[in-house]
């Protein structure tokens, strides 16, 4: 094994690998983590009554998946003949999906540090689909907002705040939470969750690099004791200038920083990255969209 190779199987180190792909004359990329496997063209079943950007289900396995029309979403011209597209068939939020898409370009490996927010005045803010763009060569590669794209079309695959709830009275607790979450939709859910949860003390930024600068300033404060500053780190994975397993480590490998709990909290939850987030020293991992789990534990790690 050389020492790139090495590198591509080790956590946290602010990389990741996008499969990039075309829509008409556009640019767009995923996260490989979250591809499952890329099939060509396929027949599908109609579902009556479906979102209008639900071409239909098709069964390449064991299970059924729906297949999204992105071109349709996202309102590009579709080809008029589509037998040349290909279907890129993801895993996440615990959900298997197909993607239509008109070509698949490859995949490169990047890091996280070269991905650029999108700005809210172009791309939406709360309502847009991009989470980064990157550049390649002399293109510009936008990264789309998967979780965002089947939340609008399905709005049960998402965050529920009513699941919250479910869990019953609860008092309010002022024990200060850190977030990295980069979607601003998903942050804003996030923080509408936690605050029905009862907790009124939250520090929200964009990213882990926004993150771990906070850190850093809390260290130096004086004033009071690091605890008071943060009791509980909620990360994302996906985010533009660093990520939740480079966060997690930073923190972890800290002498000052290692008490802290971090928890990962993101639609990329599976075996794989399971073992990734435990090997970072993260102390607990949940897939969204589980809101209830995730309260529980911050529950008990703000507790111990």
């Amino acid at each position: 094994m050389n020492d790139d190779q090495r590198i591509l199987l080790e956590s946290g180190t602010n990389e990741l690998e996008i499969v990039e792909f075309k829509i008409g004359d556009n640019h767009f990329g995923i996260n490989v983590a979250k591809v499952k496997e890329i099939i060509p063209f396929t027949k599908v079943t109609h579902v009556p009554k479906a979102h209008p950007c639900v071409k239909g289900i098709f069964q390449p396995r064991e299970s059924v998946v729906t297949v999204i029309d992105l071109p349709k979403y996202l309102k590009i011209q579709n080809k008029d003949d589509e037998s040349n597209n290909l279907f890129i068939i993801s895993h996440f939020n615990q959900i298997s999906v197909a993607f239509q898409v008109h070509s698949v370009i490859g995949i490169h490996r990047i890091s996280w540090e070269s991905m650029e927010k999108p700005d809210n005045t172009i791309y939406g803010g709360v309502e847009g689909v991009a989470t980064g763009i990157v550049k390649k060569d002399e293109r510009l590669i936008i990264i789309l907002d998967l979780e965002k794209i089947l939340t609008d079309i399905s709005p049960s695959t998402g965050i529920q705040v009513s699941k919250i709830k479910e869990i019953g009275e609860r008092e309010r607790n002022d024990k200060p939470i850190l977030i990295a979450e980069d979607s601003e939709m998903l942050s804003k859910i996030l923080i509408e969750s936690l605050k029905e949860a009862g907790y009124n003390n939250l520090i929200v930024t964009n990213n882990g690099r926004e993150a771990w600068q906070k850190l850093e300033k809390f260290r130096v404060d004086k004033t009071k004791e690091l605890k008071d500053h943060v009791s509980c780190i909620v990360t994302d994975i996906e985010m533009p200038k660093m990520d939740g397993h480079h966060l997690t480590k930073l923190v972890k490998t800290d002498e000052e920083l290692a008490h802290l709990p971090v928890i990962i909290f993101s639609s990329l939850i599976s075996d794989e990255m399971r073992r990734k987030g435990e090997s970072i020293g993260a102390d607990e991992q949940i897939s969204k969209p589980e809101i209830k789990s995730l309260v529980k534990v911050i529950d008990k790690l703000i507790m111990e």
